[in-house]
């Protein structure tokens, strides 16, 4: 009889397991690169302390799509696919059909993260009744921003806000230094050497990536900084590319990135899965507190961030190599600073030679 119980147990037991392996959850994530590389440690929590069989991600496919196959992230949905903008109206006036099509988008999950909206919201009730009209599901907003006087990592809000709202005894997990968020491919790396032939570089020879563009004025960085180690490290016999992305194409004049392509090579007008490949054949990368330089880290990649307005305990990149550097808010977008220069490139070399 004992025998047949512990049979009993054991098959209740791989019947759960199996249960909880079939559940997925979704992130709702509007923002940008940087922003989707900062969930992937809450994915990661999720899918481990969850036993989760899946962690998706509905945002938009521009910077979520390099993550399946390299990440913990195991699909993505376009966030443009879906009528969200129905969500935000007053729960009052919020009209689902049967076999709404809105229904349909979260009929697969057992866990809801949505970085859209605000707790308390119409967003967020919405949402809630939405996503039970086909079965039970968790629903839990986060703030995407931590409060002012937060000093720990911003993925650290992250965990603890889904923690605290989950209900559950989970164990935050920390960050280790080592944590590598995004894993390439000998494809990533064959097409990284295509991209360097093609700008006639040899993939031999140790290389920099320079980023020097964010998405606020504010957190570039003054361009002669970057010049100017630019300058250092070729004069060393070690390869610089310029990385630009559109908003450095739009933001720096013409006459500017022809003074940047005499000091060295600029690529434009990648796909992010071409950076990817390219960042996947740099001996290191520089860059502002930008998506590319936490994508960079991300990877795996000796990056060095530099940082003025925002603050690096709380916005530091997350990867295995990562120096940030905290320049100041007063000169940093307004003028070159030579001590900061040598700083950048003493820590950069340190490894790099």
């Amino acid at each position: 009889m004992k025998a047949e119980d512990d049979i009993l147990s054991l098959l209740r037991e791989k019947g759960a397991q199996a249960a909880r392996q079939a559940q997925r959850a979704v992130i709702l994530q509007p923002g940008a690169i940087g922003d989707c590389v900062l969930t992937l440690p809450l994915a990661a929590f999720m899918k481990e302390s969850l036993g989760l069989g899946g962690v998706d991600i509905l945002g938009h496919t521009e910077y979520t799509g390099i993550l399946p196959g390299r990440t913990c992230i195991d699909s993505i949905r376009s966030i443009d696919s879906a009528d969200l903008h129905r969500l935000f109206v007053e729960p009052s006036a919020f009209d689902l059909a049967d076999r709404d099509p809105l229904i349909n988008v979260f009929a697969d999950y057992a866990w809801i993260v949505t970085f859209l909206g605000e707790p308390d919201s119409s967003f967020e009730q919405n949402l809630i009744f939405t996503a039970n009209c086909s079965h039970s599901v968790e629903v839990i907003t986060l703030s995407m921003k931590p409060p002012q006087d937060f000093a720990r990592h911003l993925t650290e809000f992250y965990t603890e806000q889904f923690i605290g709202q989950s209900g559950l005894s989970l164990s935050p997990r920390q960050i280790e230094s080592d944590d590598c968020l995004i894993k390439t491919s000998k494809a990533d790396r064959d097409r990284g050497k295509e991209l360097l032939a093609e700008i006639d570089l040899d993939s031999s020879k140790k290389l920099i990536v320079i980023q020097p563009g964010s998405g606020g004025l504010n957190k570039c960085w003054h361009l002669d900084n970057f010049l100017a180690v630019a300058k250092q490290i070729i004069s060393r016999g070690i390869d610089v590319v310029f990385l630009l992305g559109p908003a450095e194409v739009e933001r720096f004049s013409k006459a500017r990135i022809k003074k940047m392509s005499t000091i060295a090579k600029c690529v434009t007008d990648l796909s992010l899965t071409q950076v990817v490949a390219l960042l996947t054949c740099a001996d290191g990368f520089i860059g502002n507190d930008s998506g590319i330089t936490h994508l960079a880290a991300g990877l795996g990649i000796r990056t060095l961030g530099v940082f003025g307005p925002t603050n690096p305990t709380v916005y530091r990149p997350v990867g295995p190599t990562v120096t940030p550097f905290s320049v100041g808010k007063r000169a940093f977008a307004k003028k070159p600073s030579a001590r900061w220069q040598k700083n950048v490139l003493v820590a950069l070399l340190a490894d790099i030679s």
